[in-house]
């Protein structure tokens, strides 16, 4: 049996596969608060005294950067560490990766209701794959066909600067450009990112604000799901967040766009993170998938591009089973 794990801020989810079973069929699974617990090991712990097994090795995605071996937890205290994680599992093989990795990782293995499908396109077997998720950042990763099997690759693309393609995106980045030195894509096309596309069209286009949504806005912790649900509020939408979101969809659309070229993804682009399931009635639209396509010379090649959203919110933990399986 492998270890797997997916390490987040509010919770832990750690499982048991097979090499039988695979990736996608953990034999038991259990999700952990992840703030009462002073270490992973605990969590390691105290999961295996009630489902104990002999593992060959462990992998565990977690929600921050990994530098040798070494990960600090958005949102906790926690430090983990490959070298102490061997030391709890008897020195086992232990592995820790980027959750994003571990979502790129899993995509091989998801199944038809894992996904929604936005684009059928015409998949081209062992076609390089992309992967861009929107969630509180941007994170993108790609996968590449390597001596018979996918293998996923970590990339910083989110941080990489901000290309309008049209005058309101212009306009926007001038805007921005004001406060900040560098504008990276991060900045518009995540979490953190809707709230400076509002404050640009409340501030530059509109010039007010509806009363409700602004008040919503200034008790919110996480001003980010008012934005969204001011833009789809079916009795009366809020004509600043509609435009932000609408905003939102074209610039996620040309980064899709952007990175399916950068990695030549004619296996497919797949979007993950918290927003796109949220939003899969508006990426269904004209929107995205025209801001996708809008590559001039390779328009053809993009609507060729399958394009996929992620919808299991397992998919970290099955790609980090994927990848113990694979090593």
């Amino acid at each position: 049996m492998i270890l797997a794990g997916d390490i987040g801020g509010t919770k832990t989810i750690c499982a048991l596969f097979s090499v039988e079973e695979g990736p996608h069929a953990p034999l038991v699974e259990v999700t952990f608060p992840s703030g009462r617990y002073v270490s992973l090991e605990a969590i390691v712990r105290a999961f295996l005294a009630d489902h104990p097994g002999t593992i060959q090795s462990a992998c565990f995605g977690v929600a921050g950067p990994v530098v040798d071996g070494r990960a600090t937890i958005t949102n906790l205290s926690w430090v983990v560490e490959e070298e102490r994680l061997q030391e709890e599992l008897g020195q086992i093989p232990v592995t820790l990766i980027n959750d994003l990795k571990a979502i790129a990782q899993a995509v091989p293995y998801l199944e038809q209701g894992d996904v929604a499908t936005l684009n059928p396109g015409e998949t081209v077997d062992q076609g390089a794959m992309g992967v861009i998720a929107p969630g509180t950042g941007l994170g993108e990763a790609f996968l590449t066909w390597d001596n018979g099997r996918y293998r996923a690759h970590p990339s910083e693309g989110g941080h990489s600067s901000f290309a309008p393609t049209t005058p309101t995106e212009a306009d926007l980045l001038k805007y921005l450009l004001e406060e900040h030195r560098h504008v990276s894509y991060e900045r518009v096309c995540s979490g953190m990112g809707i709230p400076n596309i509002y404050a640009y069209f409340r501030d530059r286009v509109f010039r007010q604000e509806t009363p409700s949504v602004a008040s919503q806005l200034a008790t919110a912790d996480d001003p980010t799901p008012v934005i969204v649900s001011g833009a789809l509020n079916p009795t009366g939408p809020c004509p600043v967040c509609a435009a932000t979101l609408d905003c939102f969809l074209g610039i996620l659309g040309s980064e899709a766009g952007n990175l399916a070229l950068k990695v030549l993804a004619t296996g497919g682009i797949y979007l993950g993170g918290g927003i796109p399931p949220r939003l899969l009635p508006q990426l269904r639209g004209e929107r995205f998938l025209n801001a996708m396509r809008n590559k001039g010379r390779f328009r053809k090649l993009m609507e060729r591009i399958p394009v996929h959203v992620i919808l299991n919110s397992k998919t970290a933990l099955y790609g980090a089973a994927a990848y113990a399986l694979m090593d």
